[in-house]
């Protein structure tokens, strides 16, 4: 890693908190109403339509957008309303003591939409954390929404706020895109706190133990970042 500090990408569900647990089952039910209502399916044939596109193309939204005229931003607020979300939000004060002494710069990047993600981290008492939200609104690429793993998306973002590849870290618990991001010359860290019960998000049944190609270093807990030093790949397990 080039001098200079770092600059640590952040992901959000199942990177700080446990979505599997407070978020991805609630989200999985609101997107199969949403596509029940608006495309007038039975439900069971939303379901497999959501988990169809979900598994093509890595976010359902981009099916119901490039097939169905399904507009981003009513999808988004619709099914992100989630009542009572913040009393289920859970993060230990362990993570969130070292992820507010972490130095360097500090992004979140998420596939989830703004409002959302600035809700969670108001209620995980995070938001001061971070220097930018750079939410799936803003993963477009030449008009068309492409989230995370897109590279061309990473290599925009990146261009957008001036941050230097060689000094990124991105923090994760998806592997496809820890691949992407390393690609891009990104240095990559696959957090598995949250995977080993995980039941609803996009890690279920995967294999904790190795290092996936794509990944530097793998974490169970935010202070091993402490550890590891940036310009290598040992420190953290």
């Amino acid at each position: 890693m080039s001098s200079g500090s770092p600059i640590w990408l952040f992901d959000l569900d199942n990177t700080l908190h446990d979505a599997s647990r407070a978020v991805f089952w609630r989200l999985n039910g609101s997107m199969t109403d949403y596509i029940e209502q608006q495309l007038g399916l039975p439900r069971d044939e939303a379901d497999r339509l959501r988990i169809h596109y979900w598994r093509r193309y890595g976010a359902t939204l981009l099916g119901l957008e490039r097939h169905h005229g399904i507009r981003a931003a009513h999808f988004l607020a619709q099914t992100h309303v989630l009542p009572g979300l913040e009393a289920q939000l859970h993060m230990p004060p362990a993570d969130r003591a070292a992820l507010r002494s972490l130095p360097g710069r500090k992004f979140l990047l998420t596939n989830a939409p703004a409002e959302y993600a600035k809700r969670v981290l108001t209620a995980l008492d995070l938001a001061s954390c971070f220097e930018g939200v750079i939410a799936i609104e803003g993963m477009r690429v030449f008009g068309d929404l492409r989230p995370k793993p897109d590279a061309r998306m990473l290599r925009i973002v990146m261009a957008r706020y001036k941050l230097p590849a060689s000094r990124c870290i991105l923090v994760e618990d998806t592997v496809a895109n820890l691949k992407s991001a390393r690609k891009v010359g990104l240095r990559t860290v696959w957090m598995q706190h949250y995977l080993r019960h995980n039941q609803h998000g996009p890690e279920v049944g995967i294999r904790l133990h190795g290092k996936p190609a794509g990944v530097c270093v793998r974490i169970k807990k935010l202070r091993a970042l402490h550890a590891w030093r940036p310009h290598g790949t040992s420190g953290a397990r």
